[in-house]
């Protein structure tokens, strides 16, 4: 049992910022928040531990809810290059970079990405693995007796091109197969794209006899399914060509995701079906501008109802930083809109919005009974003292050299407290 006292923390999905808190932690819990008032001494036992945490500010551990960290070790190989000729999954620089890659060189890069997203408060990340079975393997070395807390989503070496998305090709009964081991090992699918994958497959996915479909809160099964769709106006482009359907819409009809990643090209009729349709949308703006395909208009995902997330995509071309991706969106946002935004829904986007996106996970909020997985950010760093307005003051001046200490089911797993 850990007592933290005498703390400012953000306090539930909301972010309220309180002042002064004293939290206790049981069983890697949030057991008790007591604001403006001490826990008492009384109702704890002798083997307690308790830290004063005066001139700290706790708040949730950032959730990078979108990445690709097998690409790690092929940073800004291919700066000048389109996003097709960057990262396609079939053609890609990305693609022939992996597979002539040791798998050791592989997993030690993969391993150096989760810990520069530790340093930099983050305590849970979704990853979207390619490579089958394989890759999942890969992936659990990476991340073997590490703390940070993974959501691995697993892909199939299957890829359709046009013909086959026409013909509406079926997986074969060995690719059935394949798919049932690699469930057994990851979270649940992340898959490429609309384009890449005829309605059947799509379907497949959704209707395998895993039950991926079901959403039910009673259920035993906890795999995801996840889609980017409209990353680009050459993907959107592409799917009317071959299709005369949207990647949009297709996805939402034929394989039903949990939620979707990019949407930079999305028009507002698909966004308000995305949010009848998905626990959300995932956005990755600084890999968006890095690949120079625009911004993703968060302010009109919000107004048609979605719940969002942030994301840092590819290592290869953006670094898995929630810092600088809450600065950027913030700032090129107004300047875009021309008109303020307030910087609490940023950073409600980098935590609390995980836990509608990954419910069953339990994370991304400080509040009773949730994981405790935090960050605890030094107010008097020369870069926020003296802090006024604590969520802008998180979003645009914090960086890594902020932080005092990271936590992860109540234990520090870097920094001290």
């Amino acid at each position: 049992m850990l007592i933290i006292k005498n703390t400012s923390i953000l306090l539930g999905h909301d972010l309220q910022y309180i002042p002064k808190a004293d939290i206790q932690i049981k069983d890697q819990k949030f057991a008790q928040i007591k604001i403006n008032s001490s826990i008492s001494k009384d109702t704890l036992p002798t083997n307690k531990k308790s830290i004063d945490c005066q001139g700290l500010l706790m708040i949730p551990g950032f959730v990078n809810c979108h990445t690709h960290i097998g690409d790690s070790i092929g940073k800004d190989f291919t700066l000048d290059s389109s996003v097709d000729k960057k990262i396609h999954p079939v053609f890609g620089a990305k693609s022939r970079i992996l597979s002539k890659t040791q798998s050791k060189h592989l997993v030690s890069f993969m391993r150096h990405s989760c810990q520069s997203m530790l340093q930099k408060g983050i305590t849970t990340f979704v990853d979207f693995r390619e490579n089958g079975i394989e890759g999942i393997s890969l992936f659990k070395d990476a991340t073997k007796s590490l703390p940070i807390r993974s959501v691995v989503l697993g892909r199939m070496n299957l890829y359709h091109d046009a013909q086959q998305i026409k013909a509406n090709a079926k997986p074969l009964p060995a690719q059935e197969a394949e798919l049932k081991a690699l469930l057994k090992k990851c979270d649940g699918l992340g898959i490429s794209g609309a384009n890449e994958n005829s309605d059947a497959l799509l379907q497949y996915y959704y209707h395998h006899h895993n039950n991926l479909h079901s959403r039910s809160t009673t259920s035993n099964n906890n795999k995801i399914l996840a889609i980017h769709a409209a990353e680009t106006k050459q993907s959107v482009a592409a799917s009317m060509r071959i299709t005369k359907k949207s990647e949009v819409s297709r996805a939402l009809q034929h394989l039903k995701p949990h939620f979707l990643v990019h949407m930079t090209f999305a028009t507002k009729q698909e966004l308000a079906l995305a949010a009848k349709k998905t626990r959300g949308i995932v956005i990755c703006p600084r890999a968006n501008a890095a690949l120079a395909e625009g911004i993703p208009d968060f302010e009109l995902m919000r107004k048609t109802g979605c719940t969002l997330a942030l994301g840092t995509d590819n290592v290869m071309v953006n670094s898995p930083d929630m810092f600088r991706e809450m600065d950027y969106l913030w700032k090129v946002s107004m300047g875009i809109k021309k008109h303020r935004i307030d910087p609490k829904f940023i950073l409600q986007m980098a935590t609390t919005n995980a836990a509608t996106l990954l419910p069953k996970k339990n994370i991304g909020v400080i509040s009773k009974g949730k994981l405790a997985d935090a960050i605890f950010l030094d107010k008097h760093t020369i870069d926020l003292d003296p802090m006024h307005n604590p969520h802008a003051a998180i979003v645009h001046r914090a960086s890594e050299t902020a932080i005092r200490a990271v936590m992860i089911g109540g234990k520090i797993v870097h920094g001290k407290i």
